[in-house]
């Protein structure tokens, strides 16, 4: 059985380790990625120290990596943009081209929402469906469509960014009203706090407890996300829309949500085919889904 190098790119960790090709991990790590302090370019780097000491231990016959920021899909896999506040100097990265020459091996490149939808597709909350759309609720909103195994990538490698919809007759995009931060923001201003005293993960214990500021800011949250999935359901009609990010673990609260939501939103026509998913793989779906991508290249 053929075994791979797996690789995710964050902000704030790398995680990777070994998987089969059949998607099972053989071991997992992590390290800091220290962006900010060491720089974008250093990433390359980084990751072939890596593939490196897991080669001490396998066979690999590639590596898939998945990462943050648009991505050129193809035998460079450069690194199109990445924001400079998080990854200075990484856009323009010829990863997968560093990466291949210095180990040897066939090297995948692909944007870690993308990547996270193929594997969810493969193994997760979409398994064997036709077409899905993933849509990351985070910090930030991130989409990806993928149809028959494939992601559709656009123009210019950036289709599927939801969260850059344009609110009618605003200044504000989607994410700016359909994220953890907007959520974030809504129940601190309510409860007269900062930002940043407050989690997500707060908000829900608070609703939980009874709290009407807590449970408003998240109904708030949840009609807003379901402007954007109605657009989804409205434009792709896919068999399966996938809710990834920390707070979609919080299912109970928000699918009912969500499908009230859309009942009001979309004509019966256009939905009776589409179902809600919560991502299941969670911080495995990325490297997964490249894995996967490198498998059907």
């Amino acid at each position: 059985m053929k075994k791979y190098a797996v690789i995710d790119i964050g902000g704030t960790s790398i995680k990777y380790g070994c998987a089969t090709e059949e998607g099972s991990f053989l071991e997992k790590s992590s390290q800091p990625t220290r962006a900010r302090v060491d720089g974008g370019a250093a990433i390359p780097q980084k990751v072939i120290a890596i593939v490196r000491d897991l080669a001490k231990r396998y066979e690999l016959a590639g590596v898939a990596i998945d990462t943050a920021g648009i991505v050129r899909p193809g035998t460079d896999g450069e690194i199109v943009f990445a924001g400079e506040a998080t990854f200075p100097g990484y856009s323009g990265t010829k990863l997968g081209k560093i990466v291949r020459e210095a180990v040897g091996l066939p090297v995948l490149v692909e944007n870690d929402v993308n990547a996270a939808a193929l594997g969810e597709i493969w193994l997760g909350a979409a398994k064997n469906a036709e077409s899905a759309f993933m849509m990351t609720v985070g910090t930030n909103l991130g989409g990806c469509f993928v149809q028959q195994g494939r992601i559709w990538h656009g123009a210019s490698f950036s289709a599927g960014e939801l969260g850059y919809l344009r609110l009618h007759g605003e200044k504000r995009i989607l994410e700016d009203v359909a994220s953890t931060r907007a959520l974030i923001r809504d129940a601190a201003f309510a409860n007269n706090m900062s930002p940043s005293e407050i989690t997500g993960e707060m908000v829900f214990e608070w609703a939980q407890e009874g709290d009407e500021d807590a449970l408003t800011a998240i109904s708030t949250l949840a009609d807003n996300l379901g402007e954007g999935i109605a657009a989804v359901c409205c434009l792709l009609n896919p068999e399966v829309i996938v809710l990834g990010g920390g707070i979609m673990a919080q299912e109970k609260i928000m699918g009912p949500m969500l499908q009230r939501r859309l009942e009001t939103l979309v004509m019966p026509a256009m939905r009776e085919h589409t179902r809600l998913e919560f991502a299941v793989l969670g911080n495995d779906a990325g490297m997964l889904g490249a894995l996967y991508a490198l498998l059907h290249a």
